[in-house]
């Protein structure tokens, strides 16, 4: 059975300010794992939300989290205050299809030439 310092209360901070949670993890949890909670538990209400794992950032003490780290790995010594809340500010950003298309797309040189 994990101890009370195994587990750490997250609540998501979402862009607009309200908040998903807090909820209890263990300190082993993936941080894809905690995109998949905030997918699970976005408020159907909202607009723009998330649509994959992939278009969702935490961010906490100021670091974009990797998916393949845990929150024992994340979790910095300024935040972990004993039953204390974290708070990760989550960011919803989508792939943008206008870069994509830019990006397949080679650039033409235009050459203007003056004839005298």
């Amino acid at each position: 059975m994990a101890s009370v310092q195994d587990q750490l209360e997250i609540k998501f901070r979402l862009i607009d300010g309200s908040d998903i949670g807090p909820k209890t993890f263990p300190a082993a949890t993936s941080v894809s794992t905690l995109k998949e909670s905030v997918l699970a538990q976005w408020p159907k209400e909202k607009e723009n939300g998330p649509r994959t794992m992939k278009d969702v950032k935490l961010i906490s003490a100021g670091k974009i989290l990797e998916n393949n780290k845990t929150l024992g790995e994340c979790q910095s010594p300024l935040c972990s205050i004993p039953g204390g809340v974290t708070t990760m500010h989550v960011i919803v950003q989508p792939p943008l299809e206008k870069e994509k298309k830019a990006i397949s797309q080679p650039k033409q040189n235009k050459c203007l030439c003056v004839i005298l």
